[in-house]
């Protein structure tokens, strides 16, 4: 048996055609996927992954020439630059999100799936994929490269751009870490074993009676493993197992005020300023995009509007009212909820767009009297804001919305239960 990680519903395992995948009956949520030569596949995308990452850390990314100066940009001048002019917090961050975290779980991977592939099993498998599936929601490179791209756009009247080789090895990483990412799953070290049951069409499991909870089972969150609730680690990856995330209201609450608080400073206070000839111009997050529409690149403002001041808000409104509807106990609508909810986890790190714009400008434009661009302390506050909102985000359980609907159908069963009695 499996337990949907979104609401707790319990499927039989069947086997799926190939390439096909089995959803959720309840939430749709995706099961487990039938992908032939799993490991395989696996193993060849994250060794492609790996000497992309290297050639693009290896080489110049950009160039920027102006007034007979040229400042060349590698992938790690961005992280060094913010370092250099005391915003630590922001380099260390841009470092983890663009360099150390997708290198880490990249690596890791292949520490698990080499022995694999020569059937051997690496030591510490369990904690080495518990670490991996903690790193991978914070390993940001489809991010960054939007980041990139609105930078190169935006430097376009000020000087002349290059475009290095590490830049096009980066572009060709991106769907090679994001198909590598798909890829790596538990069952390609704890295959399923699947029962005699016919799957349906469309790939779905069969739905069983009831939620794991009410059977006294309880889902490890990391490696999907069914145990019985009496169990405190899993026994397959060592991870701490709770029937739900502990205080998961409470912390998300504490989360949201937070992130709220730092919202304000960061959208009233200077994010960055323009140095020219001598001559300072700060502007704010929504200044900038004014800037951007009044100079005619409005869908560049657009996505920095959306990126930036839509998505943090919408996402903070999205989950109050999730936590909200949960508080009420209210029944309405469980699957649109759990669908808003897996939405606001997916949109949550794009808001770092900006703080890897303006980590990418610092480092190119920084020709002394003729152009600088300085970061301002709002930079501080919008990335401690969209740091807290994705923890904010994860630790949401959305198998609470479910719990409530379990509850009035228990209600309900029992009124009528006594009216018939």
């Amino acid at each position: 048996m499996i337990a949907c990680h979104e609401c707790d519903a319990l499927h039989r395992l069947s086997p799926l055609p190939e390439h096909a995948s089995a959803h959720c009956a309840c939430c749709d949520a995706r099961l487990y996927h039938n992908q032939p030569k799993a490991l395989s596949r696996s193993l060849a995308l994250h060794l492609a992954a790996l000497g992309l990452f290297i050639i693009a850390n290896s080489f110049p990314f950009i160039s920027l020439k102006l007034g007979g100066r040229v400042e060349t940009d590698m992938l790690l001048s961005g992280p060094l630059a913010l370092f250099a002019v005391g915003m630590g917090d922001i380099g260390l961050l841009v470092l983890l999100t663009s360099i150390i975290f997708p290198l880490l779980t990249i690596t890791a991977a292949l520490y698990l799936l080499l022995p694999l592939h020569f059937g051997q099993r690496a030591a510490a498998t369990g904690a080495v994929f518990r670490w991996i599936q903690r790193l991978m929601p914070w390993s940001l490179l489809g991010v960054f490269m939007l980041g990139v791209l609105i930078a190169i756009v935006k430097l376009l009247d000020l000087a002349q751009i290059e475009v290095g080789i590490s830049l096009m090895a980066f572009a060709a990483l991106l769907p090679v870490a994001v198909l590598a990412q798909q890829s790596f799953d538990s069952s390609l070290f704890w295959p399923h074993h699947f029962e005699a049951v016919a799957a349906s069409s469309k790939g779905a499991s069969v739905l069983i009676s009831g939620r794991a909870r009410q059977h006294g089972l309880v889902t490890c969150h990391t490696c999907a493993y069914l145990v019985d609730e009496k169990h405190w680690n899993c026994p397959r990856c060592d991870e701490h197992l709770h029937m739900r995330k502990p205080d998961a209201l409470a912390r998300t609450w504490a989360l949201l005020v937070t992130a709220s608080l730092l919202l304000i400073p960061a959208n009233v206070l200077p994010i960055m300023t323009v140095i020219r000839f001598g001559q300072g111009d700060p502007s704010t997050i929504l200044g900038g995009v004014v800037h951007l529409i009044a100079a005619g690149m409005w869908p560049l403002g657009l996505i920095v509007f959306f990126a930036s001041i839509m998505v943090p808000l919408t996402k903070l409104l999205a989950l109050v009212f999730l936590l909200v509807s949960v508080q009420r106990r209210s029944g309405w609508r469980p699957e649109d909820r759990t669908r808003l909810y897996r939405i606001t986890e997916i949109i949550g790190s794009w808001s770092m767009v900006d703080i890897f714009i303006i980590g990418i400008l610092t480092s190119l434009v920084s020709l002394d009297a003729i152009a600088t661009i300085r970061p301002g302390i709002a930079a501080s506050y919008f990335a401690a804001a969209v740091v807290v909102t994705m923890i904010a985000a994860q630790s949401f359980d959305p198998r609470l919305i479910w719990d409530a609907l379990d509850e009035e159908s228990t209600q309900k069963r029992v009124l009528m239960e006594k009216s018939y009695g």
